[in-house]
């Protein structure tokens, strides 16, 4: 009873002592608590308006990738590649040499281009004197013709008439000497174009030797082009041979004219020959006056020469640029991608080489139609990609595509079959960058970025 009576004592003591303004309050009751939230309250309200408003002000989607062109190189003639100058990612400048195909076999055809261009001159040569030489052949023979029959009527009636005659017979003469020395001329034309083509057959034989040796062209090949060369310079010795006998020939025609000299002398006995020649006369005359066709005709020769003087130009201006071919250089400046050729490799007309990406790149951005509202051409975008997470790109808005992606699509959707759930859409919008990206953070076509574009 003591022990419990002295417990309750030391209760009331304690009850007594403690006074009633001691008390502690709780946490959110404290005045400095409030005062910190109201502090973060404001500041929450002040970033949460500071969002709305840049949402408010900005445009921002994760549907956007880099743009750019794609140059893929082919060959326009097909070889052996003989030097490839790039590689893999390697940046080249336009006009930069990058691949060499083997130039052998189309410099052996520009080779042959040219001859045969100069074959062709000389053969227009050949004709043009043909013209001239015909023309002054039925020229004479007209001539001759129509005074061999005066001549014949003349030496029936008198005498005076039958030396008429005989000195058309001179005159005719003189000119077979004329003729004779066309004949000449000619003769040496064939003889400079069967020199040009022995030489040309002779340095495709040499060539033909030489790719022999390095096992580059068959046994036929070269004796192919061997005998070729033999039967060019048969045919110069035989032009050769035709020249001298065009030159004996006109030593002949001289003496015939002397002979007519002489038979000019003896033309008083001679009556009744020139009676028998009236007939044959008449015919010759016949004869010349289809010179006209004659002339037609070489002159015909001329135009088929002349055309085959321009054909052989456009074969030599083909041969020139099959040539200029064999060096495939950088249409554009750019990085080279996606290479596929090696040295030795057997290259054919249109096989993909390699892929040059150009530096001009842009950003297509796939926003929801519902962005579009107050987007325009001109308003600045800050641009980051995923590849460099703390880098700015700067660049503005370009065009916006006429249509949604969905609706140039391989399989656009008709909204007009079946039950119809309203999407909203996706529309391209092209975004160009307002200066060169940075080299050190380097931007290909197809790597992701996010666009904000500022359309207040």
């Amino acid at each position: 009873m003591n022990n419990d009576n002295k417990e309750e004592s030391m209760r009331g003591k304690e009850v007594t002592s403690s006074e009633p303004g001691s008390e502690r309050k709780p946490f959110f009751r404290q005045p400095a608590a409030r005062v910190g939230l109201a502090l973060l309250l404001m500041l929450a309200l002040g970033y949460g308006l500071h969002l709305y408003l840049y949402s408010r002000a900005h445009e921002i989607t994760d549907d956007a990738f880099i743009e750019g062109h794609i140059v893929p190189l082919s060959p326009k003639v097909s070889g052996y590649a003989v030097r490839v100058h790039v590689d893999d990612n390697q940046r080249v400048k336009k006009g930069d040499l990058l691949v060499e195909i083997d130039p052998r076999d189309y410099q052996n055809r520009l080779e042959q281009a040219k001859a045969n261009l100069q074959a062709a001159i000389a053969k227009h040569r050949t004709a043009q004197l043909s013209v001239e030489l015909t023309g002054v052949t039925t020229r004479a023979d007209v001539q001759q013709a129509s005074a061999g029959l005066n001549q014949a009527h003349a030496a029936v009636t008198s005498r005076e008439a039958q030396l008429n005659s005989l000195r058309n017979q001179a005159l005719r003469a003189h000119t077979q000497i004329i003729t004779g020395q066309h004949n000449v001329a000619q003769a040496r034309a064939d003889v400079e174009a069967a020199e040009a083509e022995a030489a040309r057959a002779q340095a495709d034989a040499e060539r033909y030797r030489q790719l022999l040796e390095k096992d580059e062209v068959s046994r036929q090949q070269y004796d192919n082009a061997a005998t070729t060369a033999r039967t060019a310079l048969s045919k110069l010795d035989a032009a050769r041979a035709a020249l001298t006998a065009a030159g004996s020939r006109v030593v002949e025609l001289q003496e015939a004219e002397r002979s007519a000299q002489e038979n000019l002398r003896q033309a008083a006995s001679q009556i009744d020959e020139s009676r028998a020649l009236v007939g044959h006369a008449a015919g010759r005359l016949t004869e010349a006056n289809s010179a006209p066709q004659q002339i037609a005709v070489t002159r015909a020769r001329v135009d088929t020469a002349s055309a085959d003087i321009e054909q052989a130009k456009a074969a030599l201006a083909q041969a020139e640029l099959d040539l200029s071919y064999t060096k495939i250089c950088a249409p554009e400046t750019g990085r080279v991608t996606r290479k596929s050729v090696e040295e030795g490799a057997l290259l054919t007309i249109g096989q993909p080489l390699l892929t040059i990406v150009p530096d001009e790149m842009w950003v297509v951005a796939n926003f929801k139609e519902t962005q579009l509202t107050n987007m325009r051409s001109g308003q600045l975008v800050e641009i980051t990609a995923d590849a460099y997470p703390g880098k700015t790109f700067r660049g503005k808005v370009d065009s916006i595509q006429a249509g949604s992606g969905a609706r140039f699509s391989l399989l656009p959707p008709e909204n007009a079959t079946g039950n119809y759930v309203k999407v909203v859409q996706r529309v391209p919008v092209k975004i160009v960058f307002e200066e060169t990206p940075d080299p050190n953070y380097p931007l290909g076509p197809g790597m992701s970025v996010v666009p904000e574009v500022n359309v207040k």
